[in-house]
């Protein structure tokens, strides 16, 4: 069960729905109702909700989601004459693509991912990734940024525990992102793999950094952007390229290693990498790695 909820929301009508995105509206005098949060299923929908049914919708479950405060549902053509005649709700007939989905889930929540710093891991196993995760979370937080951190491992807003159920898809992920933003936080780490993001879960999500412990073979960046893109959804505002471990990285690594492992150190070194793709200046790093390392 997901919703983007109604405190977090952008309001947004039938009609402008319906003209923005080509989705034919009935009764079309309903253009003014306004909706106020989104669910996939009639458990999640709270009062002003548009709950997104697609094929799975029936005269019952109609009736169930306006029983709870429904506002619209969003339907397959594919059904509509056995709905239109029973319906009390508004109905928009659409099969909608997945990027049109994440682009209204990213709109109602607010555009969230556009004022975060979103740092996504990829690459690895799930487990690998969270460990990744937790260290550039770790040390974002070195250099004096408020963070937040999705994975399965374990999620966070601050210093608020997030209850969420895995992966998360693109309802989930916007509302996530959206008490983030809400709570302060300026920048949020992802466990990008398939235990954390559910398939398209990150549809509208802008990416600001993508890091791999995996090296990506020369000259492939944008091929395995690219698969990642198709598989998850996210978008990039500008050109980026995978962030990998550098010399540079390992050497700054270094001067923190005294009670680190070998795989900490590596993370470490990775999470300094990502750091610098940000733009955030060495001597900075250097500063809060010196100080981490006064502090043991």
């Amino acid at each position: 069960m997901s919703a983007v909820n109604e405190s977090i929301m952008q309001r947004m009508t039938l009609g402008q729905l319906a003209e923005h995105y080509g989705w034919d509206l009935v009764p079309s005098f309903a253009t003014s109702v306004t909706i106020t949060s989104l669910a996939n299923d009639v458990e999640s929908v709270a009062p002003g909700a548009l709950v997104i049914m697609g094929d799975d919708a029936d005269v019952d479950k109609l009736h169930h989601a306006r029983a709870r405060g429904a506002y619209a549902a969003l339907v397959s053509p594919a059904v509509r004459e056995t709905l239109v005649e029973e319906s009390d709700l508004p109905l928009l007939f659409a099969n909608p693509t997945s990027q049109q989905l994440g682009q209204l889930a990213s709109h109602m929540a607010g555009n969230p991912s556009s004022m975060l710093a979103v740092f996504a891991v990829c690459g690895s196993t799930a487990r690998q990734n969270a460990a990744v995760v937790t260290q550039l979370t770790r040390f974002l937080h070195m250099l004096g940024n408020p963070v937040g951190m999705l994975s399965v491992a374990g999620s966070y807003s601050l210093e608020r525990n997030l209850n969420l159920s895995y992966p998360l898809n693109m309802l989930d992920m916007q509302r996530s992102l959206a008490v983030c933003g809400e709570d302060g936080v300026a920048a949020v780490a992802v466990s990008l793999d398939d235990l954390t993001v559910a398939s398209h879960g990150m549809q509208g999500v802008n990416v600001d950094v993508l890091g791999s412990m995996q090296p990506v073979p020369v000259n492939a960046d944008q091929a395995f952007i690219e698969r990642l893109q198709a598989e998850y959804g996210f978008k990039t505002e500008n050109p980026i390229k995978v962030t990998v471990r550098t010399l540079e990285s390992d050497a700054l690594a270094r001067q923190a290693s005294g009670a680190l492992s070998q795989e900490d150190e590596q993370r470490l070194s990775l999470a300094i990498a990502m750091v610098l793709a940000a733009g955030v200046h060495r001597t900075n790093i250097r500063s809060a790695l010196r100080m981490a390392k006064e502090m043991k």
